[in-house]
C-alpha cells in the first residue's frame, strides 16, 4: 500500500452518513474513495454534493472543485455562491475538513500554506480551520528530507492556532489533547518507540493503542 492510500482511508474512516466534509488539495482529496455512503462533500467555490470524478463524457467544467478536478454531482446536491459556501464554513455547519500539513505543533497549531521560498497561498484553509467541527491533517510523517513534520514549534508561517484534532499519518493516528499529542493508533510493524523517533514532542501513549489496519489489509 501507498502512502497516500493508507493515510487517505484512514483518515475517511472519521466520517459518517450525513456529515458535510470538506478535503482539501493532495492526500485529503483522495479521502472520497474510502467514504461510506451518505457523506457530502463540500467544496468552498460553490458546490455541497461532489461526488467521483468525472471521466469522459461526464466531465463538465459547470461541475469542477475548488482543486480545478471535475466531478459527477450526487443525488441532493445543490450549487452555492462562494459567499453562501464560506457561510457555511464560518457557520460551524461543515462537520470535518481534511487538510495537508506542513508543520504541527505539539499544541495543535497548523502550518500548511508556506515555507522559506515557497508559499502557496493560505485560500480557504484559515477559514475551514476555524469553523469546521473537527479538523483533521492527512500528511507524511516525515519531509522528503527527513525532517519531522509534528514539531514543538512550528517554524513556518500559521494557518490556525490550536485549531488540528487529530493527525493522520502513514505510520499513525494522534489525537491532538490539551495535555499533548496522544498515540492512538500505530501501523503494523512498528512501535511507540519508532514513533516516537519521527516526532519532536513527547508523546503521550493511550490507554490502549490500536492497529491503524490490519497485516495484509490491502
Amino acid at each position: 500500500m501507498t502512502s497516500k492510500f493508507i493515510i487517505a482511508r484512514r483518515a475517511a474512516k472519521f466520517f459518517h452518513d450525513g456529515d458535510v466534509v470538506n478535503l482539501g488539495i493532495g492526500i485529503p482529496g483522495a479521502c472520497a474513495e474510502f467514504s461510506e455512503d451518505g457523506v457530502m462533500f463540500e467544496t468552498e467555490n460553490g458546490y455541497l454534493g461532489c461526488g467521483a470524478k468525472a471521466e469522459g463524457l461526464d466531465i463538465s467544467e459547470g461541475y469542477c472543485n475548488a482543486s480545478g478536478v471535475e466531478f459527477i454531482p450526487v443525488r441532493g446536491s445543490a450549487t452555492l455562491t462562494s459567499a453562501q459556501s464560506f457561510g457555511m464554513i464560518r457557520g460551524g455547519r461543515v462537520d470535518a475538513a481534511v487538510l495537508g500539513g506542513l508543520q504541527v505543533s505539539e499544541q495543535g497549531d497548523l502550518a500548511n500554506w508556506g515555507m522559506p521560498g515557497r508559499a502557496f497561498g493560505m485560500g480557504g484553509a484559515m477559514d475551514l480551520v476555524n469553523g469546521a467541527k473537527k479538523v483533521i491533517i492527512a500528511m507524511e510523517m516525515l519531509t522528503r528530507k527527513g525532517e519531522p513534520k509534528i514539531v514543538k514549534k512550528c517554524s513556518y508561517l500559521l494557518t490556525g492556532v490550536k485549531c488540528v484534532d487529530y493527525i493522520v499519518t502513514e505510520y499513525c493516528v494522534i489525537r491532538v489533547s490539551d495535555e499533548g499529542l496522544v498515540l492512538e493508533e500505530i501501523a503494523p510493524g512498528y512501535t511507540p518507540e519508532d514513533i516516537q523517533k519521527m516526532v519532536e514532542p513527547t508523546l503521550i501513549l493511550a490507554d490502549e493503542i490500536l492497529p491503524m489496519y490490519e497485516e495484509g489489509d490491502d
